[in-house]
């Protein structure tokens, strides 16, 4: 992934497919209330405006994300949400025009960065292809909210190639953020993706393997449906606890979503 242009071209057209979403919404329904608790359409757009706003500070300005981390470390459990929060409460059009001109200044500035260069983030420092990739992650799990909201239905993309690399990137992570020691040995993971091919990460003869359709296991790991509403397969015991844990975003893992039939996705 040393060259960032592809997964900056699908970050833009993931970001273009859920602002034909909600471009056209009443005001009314940027205040819907979405599967996750306490947030409304209006703060899915404000978060990724908001994260999108970090992001280009990071990769522009290194003393003002310094300083944006300051504020995280002085509120650590509310200060993601704070910053759905603040920009939610504007009205649906000007919300919608800020996220708009936040991520083309973010694209400008990923598409710009010198070759080889890493920026400071909340984790560990990120590549401009790295960075890329965690923002198409997020819009998409957030577009995925939306569209449960308002009972759209989304045909998968290769793009969710990106997801599920990250998602395979991450298993350690996912461990550790659950108080885990991470397997010693990578899994062998085989996903179909939407055109039918077969994408493959890890060691072809790895004992523990994970198998399944990529738009599953891309719910999965951003935690967007309940492992046991998808068609996924662990073969070995540690592959199945990663399906229990398994997310590729940063921070505490939540509570997720509920089973179909015991509350919303």
């Amino acid at each position: 992934m040393s060259d960032p242009t592809p997964v900056i071209d699908d970050l833009r057209e993931e970001s273009e497919e859920l602002d034909r979403l909600v471009a056209g919404l009443d005001p009314d329904r940027w205040a819907l209330p979405t599967p996750a608790a306490g947030w409304t359409v209006a703060h899915q757009i404000g978060h990724l405006a908001w994260t999108d706003r970090c992001a280009g500070t990071a990769v522009t300005d290194a003393d003002g994300f310094r300083a944006l981390v300051e504020q995280a470390l002085a509120a650590p459990h509310s200060y993601v949400d704070d910053g759905a929060e603040e920009y939610a409460r504007a009205e649906p059009a000007a919300l919608l025009a800020r996220w708009r001109e936040g991520r083309a200044a973010l694209e400008n500035a990923l598409r710009e960065a010198p070759a080889g260069a890493r920026f400071p983030w909340f984790g560990p420092p990120m590549s401009a292809a790295s960075m890329a990739t965690a923002r198409l992650m997020e819009t998409w799990a957030h577009a995925q909210d939306v569209a449960d909201t308002l009972g759209v239905t989304r045909p998968p993309t290769d793009r969710l190639r990106h997801v599920a690399w990250l998602g395979v990137r991450t298993r350690d992570f996912a461990y550790g953020v659950h108080g885990l020691t991470p397997p010693a040995d990578p899994f062998r993971v085989e996903l179909t993706g939407p055109g039918g091919d077969i994408w493959t990460y890890g060691f072809k003869d790895a004992p523990q393997r994970v198998t399944g359709p990529a738009l599953d296991f891309c719910l999965l790991v951003t935690r967007r449906a309940h492992r046991a509403d998808l068609s996924l397969t662990a073969d070995g015991p540690d592959a199945d606890r990663w399906l229990d844990i398994a997310q590729a975003f940063a921070g505490p893992p939540g509570g997720g979503r509920a089973p179909k039939g015991e509350g919303a996705r």
